[in-house]
């Protein structure tokens, strides 16, 4: 059995595929290195009773994740997987290359994650490329969940929303400055907790404060996460993520103000991944087991 794990900052959707290609789908809390440690994953997993029930019988763990974009970063990850599946081995990689795998189509394609944070690359098949860092929730994260939250706890302290929204996000939430200050600066985890409020967004995305806040978000991702590729205009612009699904119309609209098209918009492109296991990675390990 094998666990094919695709990971953002605030949840990690897991598929153990077993040797007659049977899949089962699990979920867990987020795990990004930057802010979760090896103890942590560790417990995480130990208190997930179905998952830590089959780990010992699991022979491998592809975990694609948030964070997970150096050698010692990976490791983090890797340590805390290598303590729970201790008969397996652990491949830890970037959550680009699961974003890749994921919308490749035969043809080079520009690859973008828009969810909690987000980030873009170009993939020919073969090689990947990122022209530009992705710089996490405080000095970048164009267009994604973190920075649209930014934004609306802004506009709710500057008091820029509608008296009918303010009243709302009061009712919804029951956050004032100090709660908010705190939480963002104080308390673990601020970048999920920022994006936690994306789905208020969505509620009023059809205002036109709101409407206008998530458009220009969404061009100013392109402006630095796509336009950084050379033949950007003519290539194929993809995307992967609940914030790009959950906006696919004002990101449309983004798009066409740059000229371009949006090809595949994948909310959960775990499904794609384990796909791409089955056809290239898995495929030999699974007949012989």
């Amino acid at each position: 059995m094998f666990f094919v794990v695709e990971s953002g900052s605030t949840k990690s959707d897991w598929v153990l595929i077993d040797n007659k290609n049977n899949q089962t789908f699990y979920s867990t809390m987020g795990f990004n290195p930057y802010f979760h440690s090896s103890d942590l994953i560790e417990s995480e997993l130990m208190g997930h009773e179905e998952i830590y029930k089959l780990a010992p019988e699991v022979k491998g763990v592809y975990f694609y994740g948030a964070g997970c974009s150096s050698s010692q970063m990976n490791e983090i990850v890797a340590e805390g997987l290598r303590r729970v599946f201790k008969n397996a081995t652990v491949l830890v990689e970037h959550d680009l290359l699961a974003c890749a795998y994921s919308t490749y189509r035969g043809v080079p394609v520009i690859s973008c994650i828009i969810g909690t944070g987000s980030n873009s690359c170009y993939f020919d098949g073969q090689n990947l490329s990122e022209e530009v860092p992705a710089l996490g929730y405080i000095l970048g994260d164009e267009g994604s969940g973190s920075y649209f939250g930014k934004q609306l706890l802004a506009a709710f302290l500057y008091h820029k929303l509608s008296p009918e929204i303010e009243n709302d996000f009061i009712l919804t939430y029951g956050l004032d400055k100090d709660a908010i200050v705190d939480k963002v600066y104080r308390e673990p985890n601020a970048n999920v907790f920022i994006a936690s409020f994306m789905p208020f967004i969505y509620k009023h995305k059809s205002d036109v404060f709101i409407n206008n806040m998530v458009v220009d978000g969404f061009k100013q991702f392109i402006d630095v996460h796509v336009t950084c590729y050379p033949n950007y205009a003519q290539t194929e612009i993809n995307f992967v993520g609940s914030i790009s699904a959950l906006f696919e119309e004002e990101l449309k609209e983004a798009a066409s103000s740059f000229g371009l098209t949006v090809g595949a918009i994948i909310r959960r492109p775990v499904d794609a991944l384990v796909n791409y296991h089955l056809n290239y990675i898995l495929k030999n390990q699974l007949t012989n087991l």
